[in-house]
């Protein structure tokens, strides 16, 4: 009677290596931003490893990923990198995410992966969100001149105010993506490569209209070179916008405007016109209705500012 030959457990190298190439690229098809967020914390959380237990990564085993070393770690990040408490729970997420990968890969190894699993999330108080007034937006996007540049960046604000989208969404559309005959829509490609298709005004398919004479091109928005615009050349633009529109909004020189504000500034005003939450989670593209619940929370948090006020 033959023996039974005993299976090896993969080493600690073999199972990261597998987490990335198998599992979240091939298996779980994220996204290269998404991959590029989990690699950059493995980069760290390797090196912090390597100092902490004074051994090369390759050496290291999967029962010495252990609730202690990544809760050093997690402080790690807080007190001498100045990571915010979101950075250091992503950081958390993607540990969390290997662990439960490596876990099936290496069941002798479970019972330790199981305590490392119950690291918590650390809990934090969320800031108010942050939107703008119709008039402030208004101002804003403003009325373009003649110049290609001043034709571009108005519709990239329209279009931004009108979608609530990220700017990895807006800069992405092209030609094909816009429909502008019957019901007027764009299809944006999200996260994690999800799609959805959002509503266009009539306005912002009068300007699309008057775009596309003078820019017949493959991206709706390009740079000057007919490239997709960069993120640092949306926060670059929105900046020259928000200065030139503090002539009417003077209080807009005292406030931090960022892109995702204007999806915040969408959100609200959906909300304040009476657009179903679930509407706005779908025009968003969040996937948690908790996430879409947290600007009823802000709308009521104001509410009861101005009541307090009058009191």
């Amino acid at each position: 009677m033959a023996k039974s030959d005993s299976v090896q457990a993969p080493s600690f190298a073999a199972l990261v290596q597998a987490f990335f190439a198998e599992h979240l690229q091939q298996q779980r098809a994220m996204s290269p931003r998404t991959v590029a967020a989990y690699r950059d914390a493995f980069v760290l959380f390797l090196d912090f490893a390597q100092a902490r237990l004074r051994k090369q990564p390759t050496e290291i085993r999967l029962e010495e990923i252990t609730p202690s070393l990544i809760l050093a770690f997690l402080d790690h990040l807080e007190r001498e990198r100045g990571n915010t408490v979101r950075s250091r729970n992503a950081r958390l997420a993607a540990l969390r995410a290997f662990l439960k990968f490596a876990g099936r890969r290496d069941v002798s190894a479970l019972h330790a992966v199981e305590k490392s699993l119950g690291v918590p999330m650390k809990r934090f108080e969320r800031p108010m969100l942050g939107f703008l007034s119709r008039e402030e937006m208004l101002a804003i996007i403003s009325e373009p001149d003649d110049s290609w540049t001043s034709q571009r960046d108005h519709l990239l604000l329209r279009m931004l105010y009108n979608t609530g989208a990220r700017v990895s969404e807006i800069i992405g559309v092209t030609l094909a993506d816009v429909v502008l005959d019957g019901a007027a829509c764009v299809h944006l490609h999200g996260k994690g490569r999800k799609q959805r298709t959002v509503p266009l005004w009539r306005s912002t398919v009068r300007q699309i209209r008057a775009w596309l004479r003078i820019n017949p091109q493959l991206q709706l928005l390009p740079n000057r070179d007919g490239q997709a615009m960069t993120r640092g050349n949306v926060t670059q633009r929105l900046a020259l916008a928000v200065k030139a529109a503090t002539a009417a909004q003077p209080q807009l020189a005292t406030r931090r405007i960022s892109p995702h504000i204007i999806r915040h500034t969408t959100a609200m005003h959906l909300l304040q016109a009476g657009v179903d939450i679930s509407v706005i989670a779908l025009w968003l593209g969040h996937e948690s209705p908790t996430t879409t619940h947290q600007y009823v929370e802000a709308d009521l948090a104001m509410k009861e500012q101005a009541l307090g006020r009058l009191q």
